[in-house]
Parts: structure tokens; sequence; C-alpha cells
């Protein structure tokens, strides 16, 4: 029970540094953007604000997954899940919660094998910063092995505790 807590605790940890991550993030968004408008008052530019906005982006959707899951922010469709008993409920969250731990871990793998594709090659992006590819494909990478974490952790919240982790903090 206690290791599961911890488990549960440091995923909770990592999915916040997550959050940070992402708050930075827009937060760098706007300040490049603000750059680029006052760069081109002067009929200039850094030449790289498309492809370093969408870098961001994308890294700001996965990192914010597990995020986003463990507060109960995703879309989740209540229609059956309300008429359930609490009980049907709980295991019905659990087989959904370890199907999508098993896709999301299939995916994960076969992401980490492009990264380390982009990185072995050298590939880099065709633009003026010649960006190498693995640095934001492994952003992204990081992202769904915290979505993994995360749903791990609600798997094993909701076979040990029968709640799930954001059940099982104190109101």
């Amino acid at each position: 029970m206690m290791l599961a807590r911890f488990y549960i605790g440091l995923v909770k940890r990592l999915n916040q540094g997550a959050g940070i991550l992402c708050g930075t993030l827009i937060v760098y968004m706007a300040a490049h953007i603000l750059l680029e408008i006052v760069l081109r008052l002067f009929n200039t530019s850094t030449y790289v604000l498309n492809e370093f906005i969408g870098y961001a982006v994308a890294t700001m959707t996965f990192m914010g997954l597990g995020f986003a899951l463990e507060r109960g922010g995703l879309i989740r469709v209540g229609l059956v899940i309300n008429r359930l008993s609490p009980n049907a409920a709980m295991w019905l969250d659990l087989a959904i919660s370890s199907a999508m731990l098993a896709l999301f871990g299939w995916l994960s793998w076969y992401w980490g094998i492009n990264v380390n594709r982009s990185y072995s090659r050298g590939i880099t992006s065709e633009s003026l910063a010649d960006t190498p590819l693995w640095i934001p494909e492994g952003a992204v990478l990081l992202g769904l092995v915290l979505l993994c974490l995360t749903l791990s952790s609600r798997v094993l919240s909701l076979l040990v505790f029968r709640k799930t982790p954001i059940d099982l903090e104190p109101r």
C-alpha cells in the first residue's frame, strides 16, 4: 500500500512538473510572437516562429495529457458511467484505463523507435534553424511516457484502493 501511494505521488509530482513546463511554454510562445511582431516593424524576423511555435504546441499537447487526465480534465462521456453503480463504474474505468495504457504504451514504443531513428540518422528540420528533429520528437515521447505513467498510476489506484488518484486526495 505504501509503495502504491509513493508511486502515485511520484507520478503526480511528475505531472506537476509537466504542468509547469506547459505554462512556461505558453509564456515562451507569447514572448516569441511579440518579438516577431516588433521585429516585423523593422522589416526583419526570427524566421523560425512557425517552426518553434509548432514544436511548443506539440510539446504542450502531449506533456499536458497526463496532467489533464490526473485532474479529470479530459473529455469524459458520463452518459453511461453515471447510470452505473459505483462498483461497476470503477470496473469500467479500470478496463478503459488498462486498454488506454496498452494503446499508448504501444504508441510510445513505436514513437521511441522514430525518435531513435531521427537521432541516429541526424535528421534535421528543413528550415533555417536546422533543428535536430529528435529534440521536439523526444519532447512528444516524454509526454507519451508521462501519460503511460499516469494511466498506470490510475490502474494501480483502481486495483489497490478502488478509487482514482484524484479521489484519494484529502478534501
